[in-house]
């Protein structure tokens, strides 16, 4: 079962940017099992199964991602209660890069039975700030001899069709800053309330969905000093590239204004973007709706922003394909359901199958 690694896996910090430790894990887990793995630049973990007669054939990868949104010093126990394990990351993306560890493990001395090449990747960089990078980096070297993207993430009977594309911003206010009472200079933070007040106040439209969001907003030393710098980071999302394009443009202005209005200077930097767009998952989504329906297990289509975004510009097939039940996904009271994790597992075994019967190229 999955379930042997889980715990393991989960209680190994992995924030965004420090994944190295859960990636000597995955390395050591793998190499355990007889797969040779390899670092990139960029700290992914890779292996690769060739299967005789297959060379110069198109790969399908499978990948789940290594990183969590917890920082270190968060206590990333995991406590068991009958079938359910609760702890921060438990589920997103520990329960995925268990299942597939535990594909690797049923693997194993049946890969002649493949009739394409397996890449199986871990990778750095899905959450946050990181951008996707790990999977970026991956297809960008791969990709004349890739076939399929396969992202492991997410809720069992859930298949991720479309990519929500992601632009996100640090906004940066500065000013001279100075004492409350003795200086009557502009304030950062004066301006950053201006600016998230403007922010919000921008028409969104339902259809196609589109969202904008300030997740942090920071500034100032002490309650009697004026601001010199305040910072937020932002995020604009759409399913629809033209709309997001337009948010991110007014959003933006808006930044703007509110540093000219306060006196303030702004210095905005792009530190996210994923492209957005259909993943052409027709013929893998075709695989994983068989498989489901062989499992009896219910199963639909959904948008997210996940490591098959990063497929779009390749014009490679990509699906991500969500393998345990649970819930509360970044969330310290995170919980997985021990025993979908069977059931998931079951699910991959049975698409990647599919793909070698019929691949796409």
């Amino acid at each position: 079962m999955p379930l042997e690694y889980l715990t393991r896996i989960a209680q190994t910090p992995a924030p965004t940017f420090d994944e190295a430790r859960r990636a000597d894990l995955i390395t050591s887990l793998w190499e355990g099992l007889g797969y040779p793995c390899q670092r990139d630049e960029v700290g992914n973990v890779m292996t690769r199964i060739e299967p005789g007669g297959a060379a110069g054939q198109p790969a399908l990868a499978v990948m789940a991602h290594l990183d969590t949104v917890f920082s270190l010093e968060t206590d990333v126990t995991v406590r068991q209660e009958r079938d359910r394990y609760t702890g921060p990351g438990v589920g997103d993306n520990s329960a995925s890069l268990a299942a597939v560890t535990a594909f690797l493990r049923d693997l194993r001395g049946h890969t002649a039975q493949l009739t394409r090449p397996l890449w199986v990747v871990a990778n750095v960089g899905e959450e946050g700030l990181g951008d996707l990078r790990g999977a970026k980096h991956f297809i960008a070297e791969n990709r004349a001899g890739l076939g399929a993207l396969l992202a492991v993430d997410g809720y069992l009977g859930v298949a991720v069709t479309k990519g929500v594309g992601v632009r996100r911003y640090k906004a940066r206010f500065m000013g001279p800053g100075g004492h409350s009472w003795g200086d009557e200079a502009p304030s950062a933070l004066h301006a950053l309330g201006r600016a998230i007040s403007g922010l919000y106040a921008l028409h969104k439209p339902l259809s196609p969905r589109t969202t904008l969001n300030v997740g942090t907003a920071t500034g100032g030393n002490s309650v009697n000093s004026i601001a010199a710098s305040a910072e937020l980071l932002l995020d604009l999302r759409s399913l629809d590239d033209a709309h997001l394009l337009e948010l991110d443009s007014r959003a933006q202005d808006v930044l703007n204004r509110a540093a000219r209005d306060a006196g303030v200077k702004l210095q905005v930097e792009r530190v996210g973007d994923r492209p957005g767009g259909d993943l052409q998952s027709g013929r893998l989504l075709e695989m994983a709706q068989q498989a489901a329906k062989e499992q009896r297990l219910e199963f639909r289509q959904a948008s997210s922003s996940t490591d098959a975004n990063a497929a779009v510009p390749h014009g490679l097939p990509a699906l991500t394909l969500g393998v345990y039940r649970g819930g509360n996904a970044h969330r310290e009271d995170e919980w997985v359901q021990g025993s979908s994790l069977t059931q998931g597992l079951k699910l991959l075994r049975r698409v990647v199958e599919l793909y070698q019967q019929r691949p796409l190229a």
